[in-house]
């Protein structure tokens, strides 16, 4: 599954990416992934190629492109809980100056790359995101109503713009929530504000998990929910992607 790295125009430079796709000459529905907050980095290429064998061209951009190029900072082959606090250090900064205007704006230029590549067809793309790529996606997806098909997001503080985000979505969503992060009662509020905004939507609690249960390279990682993951994001792509 090939591999290519790219450079995409921005606002405000050049975001650094890569890109996984099958090699058949063919064109491909696109898929935009975000990761989470430790970044582009050995465990997303693989996810990305997982997500790439299934038929689709997976974009994943360097977030923080605006401080350097991926790896912005140094991460250890694992990130167990003793690393964490150091990790979260460096981390914070860049994350809190990934501001909403800039998300928006990256969006748009991500967006615009996607639908430009010569491996990706013509039609509606689907975004994915983990952690606070979750929250990502989620604001890509309401701000491209009619580019967005589909938007899935795990373990990711998707409900922190409130209800009025929600309206915006046409996109076919699913949420994937770790135990860890959402009580019972709060999945039933979200899941109501996401009913009266009429979003089409599964949003349920992987049970057993922690904030960050997809990430083999953590202590959090669980296989089965990595597993139900997969389980819930390619039927969603397959259903709202298949004529791309």
């Amino acid at each position: 599954m090939p591999i290519k790295m790219l450079h995409i125009p921005t606002a405000d430079g050049q975001a650094d990416a890569f890109a996984a796709f099958p090699d058949s000459g063919e064109r491909h529905p696109g898929v935009l992934m975000y990761a989470d907050g430790f970044g582009i980095r050995p465990v997303l290429r693989e996810m990305a190629r997982e997500l790439a064998r299934h038929g689709y061209y997976v974009l994943v951009p360097n977030l923080f492109y605006r401080h350097g190029p991926a790896p912005v900072i140094d991460l250890p082959e694992h990130i167990g809980e003793e690393a964490r606090p150091a990790v979260f250090a460096q981390l914070m900064p860049l994350i809190e100056a990934h501001t909403a205007e800039r998300v928006l704006s990256d969006a748009d230029a991500y967006l615009s790359f996607l639908a430009t590549q010569p491996e990706v067809g013509v039609g509606p793309v689907a975004v994915t995101g983990y952690c606070i790529g979750g929250l990502l996606a989620m604001r890509t997806a309401a701000a491209h109503p009619g580019q967005v098909a589909a938007l899935a997001a795990f373990h990711g503080p998707v409900g922190v713009d409130g209800p009025d985000l929600f309206s915006k979505l046409t996109a076919q969503v699913h949420l994937g929530h770790a135990e860890g992060d959402m009580t019972p009662e709060a999945l039933g509020e979200l899941n109501q504000a996401l009913d009266a905004a009429g979003v089409g939507y599964t949003s349920e609690i992987y049970p057993g998990t922690v904030h960050g249960f997809t990430m083999s390279d953590t202590d959090a990682f669980n296989p089965a929910a990595l597993q139900r993951h997969w389980d819930r994001l390619l039927p969603l792509l397959d259903r709202t992607l298949a004529n791309s």
